[in-house]
């Protein structure tokens, strides 16, 4: 990550949000205040947005914001790191979330079937939650980012 590249947040107006140029169309923002993500394509009414609509888990579904001015979209972003562990939205819905982060451990043999080839998987006994504004500290829990 290039700390040039942090802009503010225009969803919760963190300073900590990574936007990144992937085509001249196409930018993506992953903020590390809130934990949501969002691109330039991504807004209402757009196909994109219906595809994704179509596979999220009904809680993301719940999280998505809206801005309205622009019609960007932002949602809960999914972090999957096999050797770290996972970050994800976990809860019922918009008033009864937190941020579940788990550590990953080595797949045993006898598990390497059920994990298809994998070396790692998540460790739900690890389990911790952040608020949603502590999602660098979930990062910080998995060690994707030092303390």
């Amino acid at each position: 990550m290039n700390f040039d590249d942090l802009i503010k947040c225009t969803r919760c107006e963190s300073d900590a949000c990574y936007s990144q140029e992937v085509t001249k169309d196409i930018t993506i923002e992953l903020c590390y205040g809130c934990g949501f993500q969002s691109n330039s394509v991504m807004k209402v009414g757009s196909q994109f947005l219906e595809e994704q609509m179509e596979v999220l888990p009904e809680l993301y579904k719940a999280l998505i914001d809206e801005e309205e001015d622009t019609g960007k979209v932002w949602m809960p972003s999914t972090v999957n790191v096999e050797d770290k562990g996972m970050i994800f939205a976990d809860g019922t819905g918009r008033d009864n979330w937190r941020w579940g982060a788990a550590k990953a451990i080595p797949v045993t043999e006898e598990e390497s079937e059920k994990y298809k080839g994998k070396k790692y998987r998540p460790d739900m006994s690890t389990i911790k939650h952040f608020e949603e504004r502590d999602y660098m500290e979930a990062l910080s829990y998995i060690e994707i980012i030092p303390e």
